[in-house]
C-alpha cells in the first residue's frame, strides 16, 4: 500500500511539472513576435470619402469583405443620404426600435451635448439642410426664418424610451450625426479587425484615424499628419503626430463649405446650434486625440463652434482629450493652441 502511494505521489508531481514546464512554453510561444511581419491594407471609398486600413498580420490577409460589411451597417443605420435608413425614417417621423449603433451614437452626442454645454447638437438636421450642407432641400434664410426653425433644435428635446425607440418633442425635429458617424465607423471597423486577432493596425478614413499597436515593420509607434488648414492648392501637412492606441479626428471650414452664386458670400458648414447660423470664427480647424475616434469627432466639431476660451476652459478640465486650435488673433496672424498631452506626440 505504501508503495502504491508513493507511486501516486511521483505520477502526481510529474503532472505537476510537465503542465508547467507545457504552459512556459505555451506562454513564449504565444509572446513571440513573428520572424516576418505581412503588410495587409486594404482602400476605396466610403461614407463619402476615401479610406485607407493598414493591418500587420504574420501571413497575407484580406478583409474587404469585413470592411464593405461594417460600412454598410453603419450607413444603414445613421446616413441620412440612404431614404430607407434608420436615421431617415426617424427624420421623417417613423417610429421604430433603433439598433445598437443608433443608440451608441445617441448616447455620447447626448453626453457631448451636455459637456460642450449644447455646442454640439446632432439635432440641426433641419437647419443642415436649410443651409445646403444636407440631404435636403435648401431654403433662403433670414433672421426671422432662422429663429423659426431654432424650434426644432435641441438635444434636451429628444430622448431613448425604455423600449430603444426615439421620442421627439416636434416631429419635425431632424438628426444629423454626421459629425460623429465617421468617427464612429472608424471605431467599428477597429473592433472588428481586434476581433480577428490583429492587434497592429491604423484605420484611416476621410482624414480621421484610429491606432492600436505599434508600426512592426519599422519598430516604431505609427506616424499620421494634420493637414494645413490654409493650404490653398492642395493638401499639405501642418504637422506629424505619433500615436498609439488612440483615436485622432480633425475638423475644419477649409475644405467643406459653399459660395453663394448670386451674392457670392461663403457660407461654412459648421452651423452654431445656439444662433442658427452657420459660422465663420476665428478658429481655423481643431484636432482631437481620444480613446475613441466618435469621442474624438464630436469635440473636434464642438471646438469649431465654440469661442476659443470656452474650448480652452473645457480641455484644461478633461483627463481623456487632447488638442491642437489653429486660430487667427485679434491682428489676423495664425495662432496655435496645444494642450501638453498632443504636444508631446508631435514628431520633432
Amino acid at each position: 500500500m505504501k508503495a502504491i502511494l508513493l507511486n501516486m505521489t511521483g505520477l502526481l508531481r510529474f503532472r505537476y511539472y510537465f503542465a508547467l514546464v507545457l504552459g512556459l512554453i505555451m506562454f513564449l510561444t504565444g509572446c513571440r513576435e513573428p520572424q516576418d511581419w505581412i503588410l495587409n491594407s486594404n482602400s476605396g471609398g466610403a461614407l463619402g470619402t476615401s479610406y485607407n486600413i493598414t493591418y500587420l498580420g504574420s501571413e497575407e490577409l484580406n478583409f474587404q469583405r469585413d470592411i464593405d460589411s461594417v460600412f454598410n451597417v453603419v450607413n444603414q443605420s445613421l446616413s441620412t443620404y440612404i431614404p430607407d435608413s434608420d436615421i431617415s425614417k426617424i427624420n421623417r417621423g417613423d417610429t421604430l426600435e433603433v439598433d445598437h449603433m443608433f443608440r451608441d451614437v445617441f448616447r455620447l452626442s447626448k453626453s457631448v451635448f451636455e459637456e460642450t454645454d449644447g455646442y454640439f447638437d446632432p439635432t440641426v438636421g433641419t437647419l443642415v439642410n436649410a443651409w445646403g450642407f444636407g440631404p435636403g432641400q435648401q431654403i433662403q434664410l433670414d433672421s426671422a426664418k432662422v429663429d423659426s426653425l431654432l424650434e426644432y433644435v435641441g438635444f434636451q428635446k429628444v430622448r431613448l424610451n425604455e423600449s430603444d425607440e426615439i421620442i421627439k418633442e416636434h416631429p419635425a425635429i431632424q438628426f444629423d450625426f454626421n459629425a460623429v458617424a465617421k468617427g464612429y465607423a472608424i471605431d467599428r471597423l477597429a473592433a472588428m479587425l481586434k476581433d480577428k486577432g490583429i492587434e497592429n493596425f491604423l484605420v484611416e478614413v476621410g482624414g480621421e484615424i484610429v491606432s492600436s499597436g505599434e508600426n512592426k515593420l519599422k519598430k516604431k509607434e505609427w506616424v499620421v499628419g494634420v493637414d494645413d488648414p490654409q493650404a490653398r492648392d492642395a493638401r499639405r501637412l501642418k504637422l506629424a503626430l505619433k500615436l498609439s492606441d488612440e483615436a485622432l479626428a480633425s475638423s475644419g471650414n477649409y475644405r467643406k463649405f459653399r459660395i453663394d452664386s448670386i451674392s457670392g458670400k461663403k457660407y461654412v458648414h459648421t452651423i452654431d446650434p445656439k444662433t442658427g447660423f452657420t459660422k465663420n470664427s476665428r478658429v481655423l480647424a481643431a484636432s482631437v486625440i481620444a480613446e475613441d475616434c466618435a469621442r474624438a469627432d464630436a469635440y473636434a466639431t464642438a471646438f469649431m463652434a465654440m469661442e476659443l476660451d470656452r474650448s480652452i476652459a473645457l480641455l484644461s478640465k478633461s483627463k481623456d482629450l487632447e488638442a491642437y486650435i489653429i486660430y487667427l488673433d485679434e491682428e489676423g496672424e495664425t495662432q496655435e493652441f496645444f494642450t501638453t498631452g498632443f504636444e508631446e506626440r508631435i514628431l520633432r
